[in-house]
């Protein structure tokens, strides 16, 4: 059994199949990416590891449990959208992490904040969406948990940010986690990821090492990519 299992799993909206019969086992220690076409499910998938959704049918299970309060206090979930108050400044926002969430290392949170120069007397309401992004994500990630959900990471920040989102994810998490990121900028993250899941159409298409698809095809994930679903 892994950290994060899907057996079965299928969510439909009405007669719209959102996910169909998703079968998926992701271990601790990797950092997987869920790769796919806007609409293929990758949110939808996410919602339903955070009980956000409920399956139609079949079952996920975050370290052997389905989702609910408890499977929370093992998540960190960093959502598609900006979910941060106004009203708070960046010390506010440490504060109320270090209240909610037993696990959040206050300490990792300002050393990523100071490397980026983020004054943490700053109200994030007079901060730009790509600055407010990277505080989201410095939260997220300095929490110790077992699984990070990451939904578009690096979509709104610029070019010359990514890279440093990209070494904040692969060096603050606890090599006895799991990280699935997804994202439709493929180039850009495939360097950090050990396995990738293509999904299209709420089906997985193919779930493999980095490595042995980049070996099979003879193309980078991104080449895959855009060779599979040119169409779409």
């Amino acid at each position: 059994m892994g950290i994060l299992d899907c057996r079965n799993l299928t969510k439909k909206y009405g007669a719209d199949t959102a996910l169909d019969n998703v079968n998926l086992e992701l271990i601790p220690g990797r950092i997987v990416g869920l790769l796919g076409p806007n609409g293929s499910g990758k949110t939808t998938l996410i919602k339903l590891c955070m009980n956000l959704l409920k399956p139609t049918s079949g079952e996920i299970l975050i370290d052997g449990m389905k989702p609910g309060p408890y499977t929370k206090s093992l998540v960190s979930y960093l959502p598609d959208r900006d979910i941060l108050e106004n009203w708070m400044n960046v010390l506010q926002l440490l504060d109320f992490y270090t209240d909610f969430y037993q696990d959040f290392d206050a300490g990792r949170a300002v050393n990523m904040l100071s490397s980026l120069g983020i004054d943490e007397r700053m109200p994030l309401r007079k901060m730009s969406k790509g600055t407010r992004e990277k505080v989201q994500l410095i939260m997220t990630m300095s929490r110790r948990a077992k699984v990070y959900l990451l939904d578009e990471p690096i979509a709104g920040v610029d070019p010359a940010a990514r890279d440093y989102i990209l070494r904040t994810i692969i060096s603050n998490y606890d090599p006895e986690a799991m990280v699935l990121i997804s994202t439709h900028l493929i180039a850009d993250v495939e360097s950090v990821l050990d396995e990738a899941i293509f999904i299209r159409q709420g089906r997985v298409d193919l779930f493999d090492s980095c490595d042995s698809i980049r070996e099979r095809t003879g193309l980078t994930l991104d080449e895959y990519f855009r060779r599979t679903y040119h169409f779409e």
